[in-house]
């Protein structure tokens, strides 16, 4: 049984997040992405960009889609990981597509070409070979991040109370 392309595509192009099993790393790392023309698009590394420790030194990639509906996975597959060069033709037509999507950078201006410098962008072509779940891969925790909001909240001045702060 080959791989679904329609359902590869469909579920990649009504969520904007996939999930990359990068080598090295415990578990799968959740990645936002833009599907284009058969493939995704994912960008890694540089200042503020999503750290995906592996996949620009990849040639394969395991790549896991999730219902945007239910949140579950819906498939597995292996994909083919390909940089994208800078000055070239398929750079020149995935960057804009790729700024418009990144909600929130820090700022717009020059985005495209600090990524020239600093990050990958780097292309997932689906493979044939369809990937089937591990048994513990709905435990896995989430990686570890210093953005939390763990802690108490945060004091009220001069204001009323609710009975319910109390």
């Amino acid at each position: 049984m080959g791989l679904n392309r329609a359902l590869v595509e469909e579920a990649a192009k009504k969520s904007g997040l996939l999930w990359l099993d990068l080598p090295g790393l415990p578990q799968p790392r959740a990645a936002w992405h833009v599907w284009h023309d058969g493939s995704a698009y994912v960008l890694t590394g540089g200042e503020g960009e999503q750290p995906l420790p592996g996949l620009p030194e990849s040639a394969h990639v395991t790549v896991i889609l999730r219902s945007k509906d239910k949140g579950g996975r819906l498939v597995s597959f292996v994909a083919e990981a390909e940089q994208v060069e800078p000055g070239t033709e398929l750079w020149d037509e995935v960057t804009p597509i790729l700024a418009k999507e990144r909600l929130n950078a820090a700022t717009h201006e020059g985005q495209v070409e600090a990524w020239a410098t600093d990050s990958w962008i780097i292309r997932l072509t689906p493979t044939d070979e369809v990937v089937e779940a591990s048994e513990g891969y709905a435990t896995v925790r989430p990686v570890p991040t210093p953005a939390t909001t763990a802690g108490p909240p945060p004091r009220l001045y001069g204001g009323k109370r609710r009975a319910v702060d109390r």
